[in-house]
């Protein structure tokens, strides 16, 4: 299904379903069989993307619109991180999935983090695609022109024809949401945990990231004791969209094999 709040370039037939808790009506698209894998998008709204349609051959693929984004109603409510994470665990366990992999976007990789914090049992694996948890000093969201906003999201622009881009209306409508519940670059209060969470963790940044720099992945590596840090060669912040096919094959493995996960030394669509 397509349609402006979740704008998709996937060919699966994703199906749109609804979820009513902690006062939300929360929108979410699906497709696929197997183990679920729940996805929490960036900043810039929810989206369903090739690789979206990639992993759904594999994985029951959950995508969220969380609330205030998209085309659900300005959230006024929300008052940090933790408590969307909340949220949005509640709509998890609305579904009726007692376990599953957990995939977060930039902004929505704060999320999970939290999610999978306050619910470790539950969260099977973590994959932190450009997470913006952990910010270099001075980092800013992209902003501007569509033109300016691709050339920090995307290391190539030019090669994506008709690029995805935020609409403008309904990212000013998440804005104020976006800045009341970001935090500052370092949290200190999150990153003191991080230590405990034992989930197993794939963190991927995009060589080319203009936007959160691929040098704080490894902090993730360092605090957290069951992370793997991978850089997608060639890549921007929107790795999912920019290498679906290379974002999909890492993706995958790591989710079938957790611990096992090795980075092929061989060329690859990840380093080609």
């Amino acid at each position: 299904m397509r349609d402006e709040g979740i704008p998709t370039a996937a060919q699966t037939a994703f199906r749109e379903g609804f979820v009513e808790v902690d006062g939300f009506r929360i929108r979410y698209m699906e497709a696929g069989q197997g183990a679920p894998l729940v996805h929490l998008h960036g900043a810039g709204g929810p989206r369903v993307t090739p690789a979206h349609d990639l992993l759904a051959r594999h994985f029951r693929v959950v995508a969220f619109e969380m609330p205030g984004f998209g085309q659900s109603p300005e959230n006024t409510r929300t008052r940090s991180m933790p408590e969307l994470a909340s949220t949005m665990a509640q709509a998890v366990a609305r579904l009726g999935l007692d376990t599953f992999n957990l995939l977060g976007t930039s902004f929505g990789g704060k999320t999970a983090l939290w999610l999978a914090l306050q619910a470790p049992s539950q969260v099977l694996a973590l994959v932190l695609e450009a997470p913006a948890a952990i910010r270099q000093e001075g980092a800013e969201s992209p902003s501007g022109s569509p033109e300016e906003i691709a050339k920090r999201l995307y290391a190539h622009p030019e090669r994506l024809g008709t690029i995805p881009l935020p609409d403008p209306v309904l990212r000013a409508k998440s804005q104020p949401l976006v800045q009341r519940l970001r935090g500052p670059d370092r949290d200190a209060d999150l990153e003191r945990r991080l230590p405990s969470l034992v989930t197993p963790t794939l963190v991927l940044f995009g060589t080319l990231d203009r936007v959160i720099s691929p040098a704080m992945g490894r902090v993730y590596k360092e605090l957290m004791p069951g992370c793997q840090l991978v850089f997608v060669y060639d890549a921007g912040h929107a790795i999912s969209t920019e290498r679906p096919e290379a974002f999909a094959e890492v993706v995958e493995d790591f989710l079938e094999r957790h611990d096992a996960f090795v980075i092929s030394r061989t060329e690859t669509v990840i380093h080609p």
